[in-house]
């Protein structure tokens, strides 16, 4: 488990994350969302002991990082795949990490299996990695301890679609286990298809948490449909105590999309179209965080 209790993060005047808390379980996968300089990163650092924190904690299984021995067999991280020597293979960079934790040799092949890196790459130079090459070799490495905590900063970013399944494969399987995993992204639909709950967070505090379904229930239920025969899907709603307003082509409708099926199959009215009215979890992230946005923030400032 990674509990965050009041952490806040200031550089001088500017403060990176302001009194954010929350929970990461084990079993499940936790997205971290926010913009481009929201506080993902800032956050996860601390969470790795690189930063200290200027108030509050984030303790991972009770235990502060720094206090955790031999940290890489317990929680595995993964901040930025562009940071391992480009001088070394990829083989040589997890049998450094593996001796350091202590594993046998053994544990670098299972690793470069799981992540799809042949043994041909295995013996290239870091530096001849592309971007999605060293994302896999990150995973590796964060996973060479067999961690029950995963800390993932952006890892979809230079994967290619069958990459982003690849791995969205692997950490629902992880989790499945009963691993704790926090993946940060600001992709919401490539996190959507994999976390179980979602953070979100703008300049530096958390603006909404909960799972998909709570989230979009805040926001109210309605249901954009058409029918071939409108005028009996108009019919059906309203027998059924059903609002309903005539929305261009089709009808806005205060229901649940499934319930709303469910009535139109009862009087054999064919659909072609059945669809939540709102944009979804995308929309509300926009909504949420559109005063959070730091595309005017002073050059400089910590992401």
């Amino acid at each position: 488990m990674i509990k965050v209790d009041g952490l806040s993060k200031s550089y001088g005047s500017f403060l990176a994350l302001d009194d954010i808390s929350f929970t990461c379980q084990p079993g499940r996968v936790t997205g971290f969302l926010g913009p481009n300089g929201a506080g993902k990163t800032t956050t996860m650092r601390i969470m790795a002991g690189l930063t200290p924190a200027s108030r509050g904690e984030v303790t991972i299984g009770g235990h502060h990082f720094r206090d955790i021995p031999n940290p890489g067999r317990h929680v595995g991280v993964l901040l930025d795949a562009s940071a391992q020597h480009d001088g070394r293979t990829g083989r040589e960079v997890l049998t450094i990490g593996a001796r350091t934790m202590g594993l046998p040799d053994s544990r670098v092949g299972e690793m470069l299996e799981q992540v799809s890196l042949t043994p041909a790459e295995a013996k290239r130079r870091v530096r001849n990695y592309s971007l999605g090459m060293r994302q896999r070799l990150g995973i590796a490495h964060a996973l060479l301890g067999d961690p029950s905590v995963l800390i993932l900063d952006e890892p979809a970013n230079g994967l290619d679609p069958a990459g982003i399944r690849w791995m969205r494969g692997l950490l629902k399987a992880y989790a499945e286990r009963g691993g704790t995993v926090l993946l940060s992204s600001h992709l919401l639909n490539e996190v959507e298809l994999i976390a179980d709950e979602m953070i979100l967070i703008g300049r530096g505090r958390i603006v909404a948490q909960g799972d998909k379904k709570a989230l979009l229930a805040e926001r109210g239920t309605s249901t954009h449909v058409m029918a071939l025969d409108s005028s009996r899907l108009e019919e059906a709603l309203t027998a059924n105590d059903v609002t309903w307003t005539p929305a261009g082509e089709g009808l806005a409708v205060e229901a649940e999309p499934v319930e709303v099926g469910r009535i139109a199959a009862e009087k054999g009215i064919v659909l072609i179209e059945l669809r939540p009215a709102h944009g979804g979890l995308e929309e509300l992230f926009l909504e949420l965080t559109s005063d959070t946005q730091r595309d005017d923030i002073t050059p400089g400032g910590p992401a």
